[in-house]
C-alpha cells in the first residue's frame, strides 16, 4: 500500500502556505513535499512539521527566476557558480527540516546552445552536488519532465536520466520518477518502473490528462500502479503532485483506500 505525501505547492492551496501543514495532517497525511522552502524561515517550517507530526520528504534546489520561466540551472553553461550556491542553500534547509532528499532541476536549454554542452555542464554540476549531498547524508534526485508541459527542458526522459547517472557515478544520485510525466512523454509506466527500479529514489503521481486527481476518471490505473510498486519493493513515499479540480478535500475520495481523506 502506498505511503502518500501531500505536495503543498499544489494541494490545500485554499489556505496560506504555512497553514497547509495542518490541513494535510488533518486529512491524514504523514508526510509532505513542495517545490521550494526558501521564502520561509527554516526554523518556522521545521516547527510546523513537528507540530503536525509530519515528515518533510522532498524539496527542490532554488531554480532561478521561476516567474520568468526558469526551471533550474544545473545544465546551464555559465551559471556554475550560482548553481553551487543553491546546493549549499538546499543542504542547509534539508538539515534544518530533516529532509532526506533534494531535487536538482536541470533547466531550459538556452536558445543557440548545443545540447552536448549542456550535458557536459550538467554532469559536472551533478557530480559536485551529489558529493556535497553525500557529505550531508542526503539523496540527490533528478526528474525527467515531459516535453508537452516543459518544452526545451534539458532532462526529458528516463533513459536520458539513466545515462546521466551512469556518467556521474554517484551512489546517492537517483531518479525522481513522476508517473504523470512518464505517461505524458512515453507511457509504459510500470515497465519503465521495473526496468529502472534500482535507480528510483522518489515517486510522484497525478492524473492524466490534466494533472488532476489520480482517480478512476483518468487514463492511468493507479490501483494497478500501486500494486506494481509493492511488487518491486518500493517502500518510499509517493508524492501527490496534482492540481485538485474543485478543492483538495473534496477531491480526496480516490485516497480513502490508502488512509487519506
Amino acid at each position: 500500500m502506498p505511503k502518500l505525501a501531500a505536495n503543498l505547492s499544489m494541494l490545500f492551496t485554499e489556505v496560506d502556505f504555512k497553514e497547509r501543514f495542518a490541513a494535510a495532517a488533518r486529512a491524514g497525511f504523514r508526510a509532505v513535499e513542495y517545490l521550494f522552502p526558501y521564502a520561509y524561515d527554516a526554523k518556522d517550517l521545521a516547527a510546523r512539521l513537528a507540530d503536525n507530526g509530519l515528515e518533510q520528504v522532498l524539496f527542490n534546489l532554488y531554480p532561478g527566476d521561476w516567474d520568468k520561466g526558469e526551471r533550474g540551472m544545473a545544465a546551464l553553461p555559465g551559471r556554475e557558480d550560482e548553481f553551487r550556491k543553491t546546493v549549499d542553500q538546499a543542504i542547509a534547509y534539508a538539515r534544518a527540516l530533516r529532509c532526506p532528499r533534494i531535487h536538482s532541476m536541470a533547466g531550459i536549454v538556452p536558445a543557440g546552445v548545443e545540447v552536448a554542452r549542456c550535458e557536459a555542464v550538467y554532469v559536472k554540476n551533478l557530480d559536485f552536488a551529489a558529493r556535497q549531498a553525500a557529505s550531508a547524508g542526503l539523496i540527490l534526485v533528478i526528474e525527467p519532465l515531459n516535453p508537452v508541459d516543459a518544452p526545451n527542458y534539458f532532462l526529458n526522459n528516463v533513459p536520458q536520466a539513466r545515462r546521466i547517472i551512469d556518467s556521474v557515478r554517484a551512489k546517492n544520485l537517483l531518479i525522481q520518477y513522476d508517473m504523470y510525466h512518464q505517461q505524458m512523454s512515453g507511457g509504459s509506466i510500470v515497465s519503465t518502473l521495473r526496468a529502472n527500479f534500482p535507480l528510483v529514489g522518489h515517486v510522484q503521481i497525478a492524473g492524466v490528462p490534466g494533472r488532476n486527481e489520480p482517480d478512476a476518471t483518468q487514463e492511468v490505473n493507479y490501483d494497478y500502479v500501486f500494486r506494481a510498486l509493492d511488487e518491486v519493493g518500493y517502500t518510499g513515499w509517493v508524492g501527490c503532485e496534482y492540481r485538485p479540480r474543485a478543492g483538495t478535500s473534496a477531491g480526496l475520495g480516490w485516497a480513502k483506500a490508502y488512509g487519506i481523506g
